[in-house]
C-alpha cells in the first residue's frame, strides 16, 4: 500500500519529485544534510544509545529510497515531513524491539537522552507530543543551515561581530572593545546579516519541504 502523508501544511512538490530520481545525488545530499541530525536527535530523544540512533538514521533513509517513488504527492493529506517523522518513528520502535529483554544499550555506552521521553524501561512514552517537538527541532536545523550558507557569503569581520552582537548576545560596548569597531559598524553588520539570514531561510524552506 502506497504512503500517505499526515499533517496539513504546505510542501515543496518538487523535492519529493527530485527524490524520486535515485541518480540525482545532489537532491539526495541536501535531503540528508537536512534531516539526519533531525532523524538523530528524535533516536536519542527516546532514550536510545549513539549507535542505535546512527542505525536509525540509515534504516530511515533506506526506508525513503525504498518508498519514495510511491509516495503521492496531496497537499490537502499533509506533508513529506510530517511522513518522514511518522518513517523515523517505526524505526526507533524497531530499534527498541531488537533489544534483548533488559538491555538498554550496548554494555559501553549509556543512552544518548532518556530524561524527557523514556520511561523507566527505556520505552519511549507514548505521551510524548512528537510533532510539536519535530517541527520545533527542524525549525532550529533550518536555522543553523541558513547560518552556516551565510557564513560563506560575508567577511570573517562581519560574521564575528554579528555572532557575538547577535548570536552570543554580547552588549554592544563589549562588542566593540574586544572586536575594536564601532558600534555603527556592528549595527550595520547585524543589519546585512539579519536579512540575508531572512532570504537563506526563505529558500531552504521553499527548497526543502
Amino acid at each position: 500500500m502506497a504512503p500517505t502523508f499526515n499533517q496539513l501544511e504546505r510542501t515543496r512538490r518538487t523535492l519529493v519529485e527530485r527524490l524520486k530520481n535515485w541518480d540525482d545525488q545532489k537532491s539526495w545530499q541536501d535531503f540528508f544534510q537536512a534531516y539526519w541530525k533531525l532523524i538523530y536527535n528524535a533516536a536519542t530523544k527516546a532514550g536510545l544509545s549513539h549507535d542505535e540512533a546512527q542505525d536509525v538514521v540509515q534504516e530511515t533513509v533506506v526506508a525513503v529510497t525504498k518508498r519514495i517513488k510511491d509516495l503521492k504527492y496531496d497537499p490537502a493529506l499533509g506533508s513529506f515531513r510530517g511522513w518522514l517523522l511518522h518513517t523515523t518513528r517505526w524505526k526507533i520502535t524497531d530499534q527498541f524491539r531488537r533489544r534483548l529483554p533488559g538491555q538498554r544499550s550496548s554494555p559501553d555506552e549509556k543512552p544518548a537522552n532518556t530524561r524527557d521521553t523514556s520511561t523507566e524501561d527505556g520505552i519511549p512514552d507514548p505521551n510524548f507530543n512528537w510533532d510539536d517537538w519535530w517541527n520545533d527541532e527542524y525549525e532550529k536545523n533550518l536555522m543553523d543551515a541558513a547560518l552556516q550558507r551565510i557564513k560563506t557569503q560575508v567577511s570573517p569581520k562581519q560574521w564575528q561581530m554579528f555572532e557575538c552582537y547577535a548570536l552570543k548576545r554580547w552588549p554592544i560596548k563589549k562588542v566593540t572593545q574586544t572586536l575594536e569597531v564601532s558600534a555603527t559598524h556592528v549595527y550595520v553588520a547585524n543589519h546585512r546579516i539579519t536579512a540575508l539570514l531572512k532570504k537563506e531561510i526563505k529558500k531552504l524552506q521553499e527548497e526543502l519541504y
